[in-house]
């Protein structure tokens, strides 16, 4: 077997390493591990960096759980309460509910309500329309009357006259006939106590006062007359028909006087009337014997 001759053989290869490591290899080891050491160096400083990121992550960690957990409670708080209200919500909703359905029925209650009212109104408008109507008419009607009263009251005034008295008084109207003395009652100026006295040696009452007939003259319509009042005794005498008789009585004296009017002489009676002022009339005339039932005499209030 041949030998290459640039391969040394194994004596001199011995003899190289013989005689001594070269310098490069040792410069290469010291290289090397100078390298491992600056990469262990780098690998504990590394390892250790990476540690204390470790437990800054860890320790991280522990803050994001503890602020998870505590996010997870106020979380489960939240959907409790919401749960909650969610329930009341529903009650609530319920009750709202119930209130519109109750509304609506008053709502309905009180339209209904509303349309009777409505109805009885027109109603009692239609009634009192009708009322007031009617009412107008007997309003028409007796006004009516009324002017035709007035207007009969105008006319009769026409015909009644005023005269002085015997007292040279001047009298109120007087009155001709028992028609006239009617309309002087309607007119109410005065009291008006209508009467027929007949010839009686007892007085009888007119009103206020007694009256007592003395003698009667019927050709010339004249009479004599005896009138008692407060306790006086007063005769008119020879006096005629349609004259006014006047005296005054207690408490008369500033008023009118007392007026008697006889428009009618008969044989043994007179028919007439007396008339006495509003206010402050004469107290009673005493009392005397009753007169004949034949004799009567007609008191008229205003």
């Amino acid at each position: 077997m041949s030998i290459s001759p640039n391969i040394p053989s194994p004596d001199e290869s011995y003899r190289y390493e013989a005689t001594g490591t070269p310098r490069w290899i040792s410069v290469l080891f010291g290289v090397v591990i100078a390298l491992l050491a600056v990469l262990g160096y780098a690998g504990y400083t590394t390892q250790s960096r990476m540690g204390q990121d470790l437990a800054e992550q860890q320790k991280q960690n522990k803050v994001l759980t503890a602020q998870l957990d505590e996010a997870n409670t106020r979380i489960a708080d939240v959907k409790s309460k919401m749960e909650i209200a969610t329930q009341r919500m529903g009650l609530t909703q319920s009750e709202l509910a119930q209130a519109k359905s109750r509304a609506e029925s008053i709502r309905k209650e009180q339209q209904e309500s509303d349309q009777k009212l409505t109805a009885q109104l027109t109603q009692a408008q239609k009634e009192n329309d009708e009322k007031i109507v009617a009412v107008a008419t007997e309003v028409g009607g007796a006004k009516k009357d009324i002017e035709a009263t007035k207007t009969d009251l105008e006319a009769t005034k026409g015909k009644l006259e005023r005269s002085l008295g015997d007292m040279n008084v001047m009298s109120g109207l007087i009155a001709r006939n028992h028609d006239d003395l009617d309309d002087l009652k309607r007119r109410g100026d005065r009291n008006y106590y209508e009467f027929t006295v007949q010839k009686s040696k007892s007085a009888q009452r007119v009103g206020p006062v007694q009256m007592s007939l003395n003698k009667t003259d019927p050709k010339k319509a004249k009479y004599t007359l005896t009138v008692i009042a407060d306790d006086k005794t007063i005769e008119k005498k020879d006096k005629t028909s349609g004259e006014p008789v006047q005296f005054y009585v207690k408490g008369s004296a500033h008023m009118a006087p007392y007026e008697i009017v006889v428009f009618d002489v008969g044989k043994n009676q007179i028919t007439g009337y007396l008339a006495t002022p509003k206010e402050g009339g004469a107290a009673p005339a005493p009392a005397a014997t009753p007169a004949p039932a034949a004799a009567t005499a007609t008191p008229t209030k205003p």
